[in-house]
């Protein structure tokens, strides 16, 4: 996949990019990841398929980008992207924090817009979550050994290959203080709930069997009440890092939702 550079006010986003049939696949990471969190996913996907995946700012190669980090900050760097990619037709796929700003942008109705895949999405509005755990997620990434215990606790339903997992380290570790921070203490609490009923495209949720970070049942009571039309689908196997987990199962729903919006 060729690399490029996306201009962003005072900053740069990275993307990798395949140019291919429309709609173009538009891939958001999850806090703590980058683009090389769907490596194994577009690896599977048919070679006719076009995507980007692009790095949030202050996470891997858009380390750099300086803040803010909020969700609209992400949301309209997606959109950035897009239009500087020129997308005449595109599906938002978000992960985790990246399924929330998926979510935020689709309520925008943005042009072009043809479909949404939410991939274990943290909920439109928080769900429990006390200022202590909050305190304590701002901290999970503080070293090696605070990831690797996220990894273990929360993360996964089954240890990673040594490659992925030392891939996930690296790129948690990478992403900038203040990026690491904002989702923690403002993104995972922000109530967009009201924006997503806006939401008229199709929806697909892919949710982790033993996803402990944002299982099915809390998906299905949380977000799909503010989403009606979406279809809820559980991914068998998998914890809440499913495109690392499952990427085969990512893909093939992927293939066949795509191929569902072009016929």
């Amino acid at each position: 996949m060729p690399g490029r550079f996306v201009g962003v006010g005072a900053g740069k986003l990275y993307a990798h990019v395949r140019e291919g049939g429309v709609p173009t696949l538009v891939f958001l990471h999850y806090w703590g990841g980058s683009h090389r969190t769907w490596r194994l996913v577009v690896e599977q996907l048919p070679p006719e398929f076009g995507y980007s995946a692009h790095d949030h700012r202050g996470w891997g190669e858009s380390r750099g980008a300086p803040g803010p980090f909020d969700l609209g900050q992400l949301a309209d760097d997606t959109q950035t992207v897009i239009d500087t990619l020129g997308l005449a037709e595109f599906v938002l796929v978000g992960h985790s924090m990246g399924g929330k700003t998926a979510q935020l942008l689709a309520a925008r109705r943005p042009t072009g817009l043809r479909g949404l895949v939410l991939v274990a999405p943290a909920p439109p509005a928080p769900v429990g979550v006390t200022p202590e755990q909050r305190e304590n997620l701002a901290h999970a990434y503080d070293d090696a050994s605070t990831v690797g215990a996220a990894l273990d606790s929360a993360l996964t339903h089954h240890p990673l290959p040594s490659d992925l997992r030392r891939q996930v380290i690296e790129d948690s570790l990478r992403g900038h203080p203040d990026a690491r921070a904002a989702w923690p203490r403002f993104g995972l609490v922000a109530d967009i709930s009201a924006q997503v009923e806006a939401i008229d495209v199709p929806v697909i949720v892919l949710a982790g069997k033993h996803d402990r970070v944002d299982p099915p049942e809390v998906l299905a009571d949380h977000l799909v009440p503010h989403i009606p039309h979406a279809e809820l689908v559980e991914l068998s196997d998998t914890g809440h890092l499913s495109p690392l987990e499952v990427p085969g199962q990512v893909a093939a729903h992927l293939t066949k939702f795509t191929t569902y919006l072009t016929h």
